[in-house]
């Protein structure tokens, strides 16, 4: 007869609830786990999605993503021209808060050229953007349906597509526009502001700005050569995507990341404090139970099976319940909560090296317990 599982059904009902209790806390820390991955993944997201081999920003800067980059427009007409490079894109950045019909919405608006390299690279719904000025594709994030219409720099646009997945590194939806559409809705001057400048004698300004470059290489093409010959002869600033997504990954979110991590730590030191707590308790709830084994000749073997398996399946029951909890929560999150296999695998390690390690102090509890305790000593 299985001693802890004979002890579990005994008390069913406490058990039942301390798993509940203990679930909820593992799944604060797995969605820790989930919210830290998926920060990262968002971080990149765009990037990947743009498939750029070269990122052509304004010389000592590393935007678009890490700080202001503004460059000519006709700039990517020389990025295509370069040795190596089989096609390039023109693309515009800016976070801006659109009038919604749920309300302001926070979004990052990029503005690329079709047919050339700047756009999503999958549809989920309706179609990419026309040659119709006005028109938008926004990611499934900002919960707008087709036909949607978004106000945004005084003007009024229609949402023809919709994507899943792209986000800014701030987690704010994406949204894609014309090239013309985002550079006036981010250079052109307000009337007033444009008068102020004519009489200055600065000129209204030109629109014919873009905050970077995107190429893509020949196959063969080497992206670090393209990126030096680009350095050299245009005055401008080069990034291979290698380079790109280090600079998201350690200076962008950096900080997010840590954050995440550093609460992730202090959860999982607490879940084992609570662990290591409730072990204790049914140790010492099982005291006059233990002391009897002991005194019909039980083993010591016998007695820490008993609390060593008692606490694996409390961790593995919490785990499950963590892991459903979390799974079907997940997309009602601000943020993405990315959790693969591989991360679900390594947190049952963490918990289960967590549980043996909380149990100790109970087996050696376990152990002192005398066996005249069962005779009322």
């Amino acid at each position: 007869m299985n001693l802890a599982l004979a002890d579990i059904r005994h008390r069913l009902g406490r058990f039942l609830m301390t798993c509940v209790g203990l679930g909820l806390l593992m799944a604060v820390a797995l969605s820790m786990v989930g919210i830290y991955q998926g920060v990262v993944a968002e971080a990149l997201a765009l990037s990947r999605s743009l498939r750029a081999e070269l990122w052509v920003v304004e010389q000592g800067t590393r935007g678009p993503f890490a700080e202001s980059s503004r460059i000519p427009g006709d700039v990517r007409a020389i990025v295509a021209r370069v040795p190596g490079v089989a096609e390039a894109g023109a693309i515009t950045l800016r976070t801006a808060e659109a009038k919604a019909p749920q309300g302001i919405l926070r979004m990052q608006i990029m503005g690329y050229e079709p047919g050339r390299p700047g756009g999503p690279s999958a549809i989920e719904a309706g179609r990419g953007l026309g040659g119709a000025r006005f028109e938008m594709v926004v990611d499934a994030r900002a919960r707008l349906p087709l036909g949607a219409t978004v106000e945004l720099g005084g003007d009024r646009y229609r949402v023809v597509g919709l994507t899943r997945g792209l986000v800014a590194s701030g987690g704010d939806p994406l949204a894609f526009v014309h090239l013309r559409d985002s550079q006036d809705l981010q250079f052109k001057l307000a009337p007033p502001a444009a008068r102020r400048a004519l009489a200055a004698g600065a000129g209204t300004g030109s629109t014919d700005t873009v905050n970077a470059v995107i190429a893509r290489l020949h196959p063969g093409a080497d992206a670090d050569a393209v990126a030096e010959t680009i350095r050299r002869w245009k005055h401008l600033a080069a990034l291979t995507d290698a380079e790109q997504a280090d600079i998201l990954t350690r200076s962008v979110v950096q900080r997010a990341r840590v954050q995440l991590g550093m609460f992730t730590i202090v959860l999982l030191f607490v879940s084992a404090v609570i662990i290591a707590l409730i072990i204790y308790t049914m140790t010492m709830d099982k005291l006059r139970e233990i002391a009897t084994l002991k005194l019909i000749g039980a083993s010591d073997r016998t007695i820490v099976g008993l609390v060593l398996q008692q606490a694996l399946i409390l961790g593995g029951a919490g785990f499950v319940a963590a892991t459903g909890i979390v799974f079907a929560t997940r997309d009602f999150f601000p943020r993405a909560v990315a959790l693969g296999p591989a991360e679900v695998a390594v947190m049952a390690g963490v918990i289960g090296f967590i549980c043996v390690l909380g149990s100790l102090v109970s087996i050696r509890a376990a152990l002192a317990i005398e066996p005249q305790q069962a005779l009322g000593g």
